[in-house]
């Protein structure tokens, strides 16, 4: 077998494809027109910077504020023509500003480079996916609050391992999940803190030759302070992954809420039902609600936690400074936060559409043994150490399984047999009094939910 080496006998169309593929491949127009609005914004503030500089003559940033305003306008109708030739938002954008005011275009790159640019741009757009990321948190937990307040009396067994281990009141476990979404809130918050410094002027790494004005830029822009290293500035992508790092702790609280959800709506269950907006129904079976999208938002977790491992994995061996690897931050960034945003929305929804099944949560507490903790406290009250009580009231359960009874159904004589200890008062122990004994901070004493509550209403008011 031979092999030519002739230029001559390759084929037209694979070379032209060749240098197709070679183009398309560094295109990012696609998914980074999503920037537009960060990056005329930018533009803007930097065209007017540089005049007041007298970098640029007035008349020529006059123009060019025009052009830009009208570049907006064009996007927002849909009349922009995105040419993938260009590359990305910024070519594009800057392509048209020639169309419209000429070579007056050619002014407002001066003394920035498309790596402080795109950082800018991107460093806008994160900090406000976080504000909308922190309302959303804060429209669950508004939820999660006002169904906790209707069923602070409504008594539902607690598990441990998915098995019913001790009562606590509905409220309580539902303020559980408001603790999970303060703290993404928090995390949401910390990053747009993050996101909040301007790298504009830091040009392509080694900073610009021009008397810049950075800390006007940075007002305008509403950046709360400015990079202090331009290398760094230029490189830096970690306020995107603290973004992504809340984001996945996020999906990772909806998704145990979700599987709640669809635990408590089973028929086995019955604890709940989701509301018709919630749900969908079989292909094939009428009878059937699925709980679509709490199966969605559980099986979206892992979209966000790819989008992180892949920005961590892009970021692990780059060296200083900007590397074309960092054009892979944005479309996982993008689909995280709109997946979180969305999901926080849905999961708000559904809580405020819930149906609370209370007597079958009762049921389910009462045909248990979820009271053999109270009856080891009540030994211990006794003067019994708990080991011991611990050993009696797992042998009086061991033969009510037996025995086919539960609590409910045992006489004195029968606690009795377990330990002379026991009297009349073992019998005053119920569900409402296990509740209400556990009135330690953070415990489901209803008095203490409520007050848990009230304190949840308040961080909710100073957030708004």
């Amino acid at each position: 077998m031979t092999y030519e080496n002739d230029s001559t006998n390759k084929n037209p169309a694979a070379a032209a494809r060749g240098g197709e593929l070679a183009s398309d491949f560094t295109v990012s127009v696609h998914y980074d027109s999503r920037l537009y609005h960060e990056d005329i914004e930018s533009s803007v503030a930097h065209a007017r910077m540089l005049g007041r500089q007298g970098i640029i003559p007035a008349d020529d940033v006059d123009r060019i504020v025009d052009g830009l305003a009208k570049i907006m306008a064009e996007i927002e109708a849909g009349e922009f023509e995105w040419d993938p030739e260009l590359e990305d938002i910024h070519m594009n954008v800057e392509a048209r500003l020639y169309e419209l005011i000429g070579d007056a275009a050619g002014r407002l790159h001066t003394a920035r480079s498309r790596n402080d640019q795109v950082a800018t741009d991107t460093r806008l757009w994160t900090h406000t996916a976080c504000s909308r990321a922190f309302e959303a948190a804060g429209l669950l937990q508004t939820a999660l609050v006002e169904l906790a307040e209707k069923h602070i009396e409504t008594i539902v067994p607690g598990y441990t391992h998915m098995q019913r281990g001790q009562p606590v009141v509905l409220a309580h476990h539902l303020m559980a999940y408001f603790e999970m979404f303060d703290r993404d809130a928090t995390r949401f918050a910390q990053a747009a803190e993050s996101a909040d410094v301007m790298p504009l002027g830091s040009g392509a790494m080694a900073g610009v030759p021009y008397p810049i004005d950075r800390e006007w830029v940075a007002d305008q822009l509403d950046f709360s302070e400015i990079s202090r290293n331009s290398m760094d500035a230029v490189s830096d992508r970690d306020f995107i992954v603290e973004f992504l790092t809340a984001s996945s702790l996020a999906m990772a609280h909806l998704s145990r809420l979700a599987e709640e959800l669809i635990i408590w709506s089973s028929d086995e269950f019955g604890f709940v039902s989701l509301t018709d907006e919630f749900t969908s129904g079989s292909s094939i079976m009428p009878q059937k609600r699925n709980p679509d999208f709490a199966e969605l938002i559980r099986g979206k977790t892992g979209r966000v936690y790819g989008s992180l491992m892949a920005l961590l994995t892009t970021i692990k061996g780059l060296p200083l400074t900007y590397n074309r690897d960092l054009q892979e931050d944005k479309e996982g960034l993008f689909d995280a936060a709109d997946t979180v945003i969305t999901s926080l929305e849905s999961a708000a929804g559904m809580i405020s559409g819930l149906t609370v099944n209370a007597d079958r949560m009762r049921q389910a507490a009462e045909n248990s043994f979820v009271l053999a903790t109270d009856f080891a406290d009540y030994l211990v009250g006794k003067g019994v150490p708990f080991r011991a009580a611990y050993i009696a009231v797992s042998d009086l359960s061991k033969q009510c399984i037996e025995a086919g009874k539960g609590f409910g159904e045992l006489e004195l004589e029968d606690f009795q047999a377990a330990s002379t200890l026991f009297d009349e008062g073992v019998l005053e122990i119920t569900l409402e009094s296990a509740v209400a004994a556990r009135d330690v901070a953070g415990g489901t004493a209803p008095d203490r939910v409520r007050a848990a509550i009230a304190e949840a209403k308040r961080l909710l008011a100073e957030a708004d």
